[in-house]
């Protein structure tokens, strides 16, 4: 048996197949305060036992959900003494140049939690100024007095020499031993500043998530007596192993949809279409991809929530843009009165309205629902009944009388926010990068020696 699980913001989803060719499916409500709760469940509804089975591969959407919904651990940022908003400065680029509304992306450590260490080196790794260990010290009590969770470091020049870096990890360990700790050579180990310390920041502000939920999925299935092989998906669509994750959660920001992309690029392999543009909704956010020749493009240029207001990773990711609208996505009014949809999410607890589990905002599944795209007596496998009353209510209070919309109007303008949000992620991946989405998904026919197609 070898077994396949994914967890996003709203389910978990399972896949089974044995040595005889039998599939077997589930899906079932993600579990946050308990991710591999979520993934028991869909255990049995599969009826699979993992006892015997020789390979388990798991990939998530809740990294990158935590970074878009604003939900990781608090993070602190130890830096070079007069560097310590570099993080925040980024590039002087300006992505919308015609937006006079553009805000730069806000920083997921802020300014109080970035605090500097008297060190220095060159560019060539020679030391100029020692490492201060009373700074250090200093440093790392005025964090932990912050009550952060996870600690981001991340030195000039650190990639030429690490020295520093790996002794002030070795103090973090001694006077902070209970907060995750990411150092940047260890993370990634090249030049450009801004997109090095991004890069550790993300890691830290989720490594506390994935680190405890992996713990909990390890215990569950040895429990279960799971003794084969545990792989996690990376981001650049490869596996490696739990331990790694732990460390470097990171690299398995975009595990989920990759997978799902990888899917998409081998079944247009078998149906002969060489360019197609993937597309996954999700609970959360959705995705696009680009697939060119059956191949993922790969980028190690990746902005996570986009180039514009996003944060930037500099590894390898399967070229992915994800917007942070999904079925779960919440509608709300903003200030001057305009419908907005997302990014925030109900996720699976409490959920949307009409799961009847205290959710009281109005969602994309909600407004589905009221428009009749959604059976209620079928969802999620005859598992939830979703209940229509809830629905409407929540979608009248919270956006029909305050614009004044009947609830069928209203539900249909959520939709269309949504629907367009969506397909800015398709936009990005076609249109913006120069390529006609109109190419995309048909079909390759082989061509005679003169080049003209065989019809």
């Amino acid at each position: 048996m070898r077994i396949a699980v994914d967890i996003g913001g709203t389910f978990t989803d399972l896949v089974a197949v044995d040595d005889d060719g039998r599939v077997f499916r589930s899906k079932a409500l993600t579990t946050p305060d308990d991710l591999a709760r979520g993934i028991d469940d869909c255990l049995k509804g599969a009826n699979v036992e993992v006892a015997g089975t020789s390979f388990f591969v798991h990939g998530s959407t809740v990294t990158i959900n935590a970074v878009l919904e604003r939900k990781g651990a608090r993070t602190g940022l130890i830096t070079t003494k007069g560097f310590r908003d570099v993080y925040e400065i980024g590039r002087g680029n300006r992505p919308e140049g015609y937006n006079l509304f553009f805000k730069r992306p806000v920083p997921l450590v802020p300014r109080d939690l970035r605090l500097e260490v008297d060190e220095r080196l060159y560019a060539t790794g020679e030391i100029l100024t020692p490492l201060d260990e009373q700074s250090a010290a200093t440093t790392i009590g005025a964090l932990k007095q912050a009550g952060v969770e996870s600690v981001a470091v991340c030195f000039l020049h650190a990639y030429a020499n690490a020295a520093h870096e790996r002794r002030l990890g070795e103090l973090l360990r001694q006077q902070f031993p209970e907060a995750y700790v990411s150092l940047s050579h260890e993370i990634l180990r090249e030049f450009r500043e801004y997109e090095r310390t991004s890069t550790t920041v993300l890691n830290s502000y989720v490594g506390p998530l994935v680190n405890r939920y992996l713990v909990s999925l390890e215990k569950m299935l040895g429990a279960a007596g799971f003794r084969g092989t545990f792989r996690v998906m990376q981001s650049n669509g490869g596996v490696m192993s739990a331990e790694m994750a732990k460390k470097m959660p990171v690299t398995m920001m975009e595990s989920g949809p990759v997978a799902g992309v990888i899917a998409a690029a081998h079944l247009g392999e078998l149906l002969g279409c060489r360019h197609i543009i993937s597309f996954d909704m999700g609970g959360t956010t959705a995705k696009s991809s680009l697939i060119k020749d059956f191949h993922p493009e790969v980028t190690s240029s990746y902005y996570v929530g986009g180039y514009v207001t996003g944060h930037p990773m500099m590894l390898p990711v399967v070229d992915i843009v994800e917007v942070g609208n999904g079925g779960g996505s919440i509608a709300w009014i903003d200030p001057a009165g305009g419908l907005k949809v997302g990014p925030h999410s109900a996720g699976a607890a409490p959920g949307p309205a009409c799961y009847g589990q205290r959710g009281v905002e109005p969602t994309v599944t909600d407004a589905n629902l009221i428009a009749g795209r959604i059976d209620p007596e079928y969802f999620l496998g005859s598992g939830i009944r979703l209940q229509r009353d809830k629905a409407a209510e929540a979608i009248t209070e919270k956006i029909g009388k305050p614009l004044g919309l009947s609830l069928e109007e209203a539900a249909l303008g959520i939709l269309t926010i949504a629907n367009f949000n969506m397909s800015l992620s398709v936009r990005a991946v076609s249109v913006e990068k120069g390529y006609d989405p109109r190419d995309a998904g048909a079909f390759f026919r082989p061509r005679h020696a003169d080049g003209r197609s065989q019809a």
